[in-house]
C-alpha cells in the first residue's frame, strides 16, 4: 500500500510529536481508518518528505511522531508561471489541479475582455482559498513537496506589465513558430492563456508592448484548459523533467 501524502503547514522535525490538522485527521482517521502503527509521509511547502508514524489514533484526531525527512526531488528546473484567465464552471478547477500535477509553481488568475467570470470582494477570496486547496490536494496525490502558490486574482494588463527575469508566452494561432522554435536560456517562464474566447485583439497588442513571446501549439482550436496543459506539458518536455 502507497504510503498516504498529508500537508500540515507548520514546521516539522525529526522526533517531533505533533496532531494533524483537521483535515488530516479526518483524512486519515475517517476516510482511510488507519491505526497505532502505521505509517504516512508528512510535507510542510519547505521541499523535504517527513516519514511519520501514527501514535494515537481516534475518528477526530490522529497523534503522529516524526520519524526521518528527506528531501523530494520532484520539481522540474523548470520554473513555470501561469498566468489563466479565469474559466466558467469546473474548468478553472481541473486546469489547476492538472498543472500542478504536470509541475506548474505560480497561478494567477486573471480577468480579461472575454473573460466571462464575476468575481470580486468575499466570493472571489473564498475562490482563491478553494483553489489552494485544490493545489495542496494536487501536490498529496503527485508527489511534491513544494506547493505552488495560487496569487490574488489580477486584471490581465496588471500581471502582464509586471516586472520579470522570466520568458514571456502567449498562445497565438498565427506565430510563427511553436514551443519547440524557442531557444531557452532562461529556467523562468511565464505562460499567458486566454479565456474561452480567446483575447482581444487589444489585449493582443498589449503583450506584445510587454514583450510576450508568441507561440503555436498546432493547427486545431483548443479549449482554454486543454490548451494550458498541452502548453505545460510541451514546455516541461522541451526545457523541463517530462520524458
Amino acid at each position: 500500500m502507497r504510503v498516504p501524502r498529508i500537508y500540515q503547514p507548520q514546521p516539522l522535525a525529526v522526533n517531533q510529536q505533533l496532531n494533524l490538522d483537521e483535515d488530516g485527521a479526518a483524512h486519515i482517521g475517517k476516510v482511510l481508518r488507519m491505526g497505532n502503527g502505521e505509517q504516512i509521509s508528512l510535507f510542510n511547502g519547505d521541499g523535504h518528505d517527513y516519514l511519520a508514524e501514527i501514535i494515537d489514533a481516534a475518528k477526530k484526531s490522529v497523534t503522529v511522531k516524526v520519524l526521518s525527512c528527506e528531501a523530494n526531488p520532484s520539481e522540474s528546473p523548470l520554473n513555470l508561471h501561469l498566468g489563466q484567465v479565469i474559466s466558467r464552471g469546473d474548468r478553472m478547477e481541473f486546469t489547476i489541479q492538472k498543472s500542478v500535477e504536470l509541475g506548474v509553481n505560480t497561478i494567477t488568475p486573471l480577468f480579461s475582455d472575454r473573460c466571462g467570470v464575476k468575481l470580486s470582494g468575499e466570493r472571489l477570496d473564498k475562490k482563491i482559498q478553494q483553489w489552494q486547496k485544490i493545489v495542496i490536494s494536487a501536490c498529496e496525490q503527485s508527489g511534491r513537496s513544494q506547493v505552488p502558490v495560487v496569487r490574488p486574482a489580477m486584471e490581465l494588463q496588471q500581471w502582464c506589465s509586471e516586472p520579470t527575469s522570466a520568458l514571456k508566452l502567449n498562445l497565438h494561432p498565427r506565430a510563427a513558430h511553436g514551443i519547440n522554435g524557442l531557444d531557452l536560456s532562461h529556467t523562468r517562464v511565464r505562460l499567458l492563456i486566454g479565456p474561452e474566447g480567446g483575447l482581444s485583439a487589444e489585449e493582443i497588442a498589449m503583450t506584445e508592448t510587454h514583450q510576450f513571446t508568441d507561440v503555436l501549439l498546432g493547427p486545431r482550436v483548443l479549449r482554454t484548459e486543454t490548451a494550458s496543459l498541452t502548453a505545460i506539458t510541451a514546455l516541461q518536455l522541451r526545457f523541463g523533467d517530462l520524458g
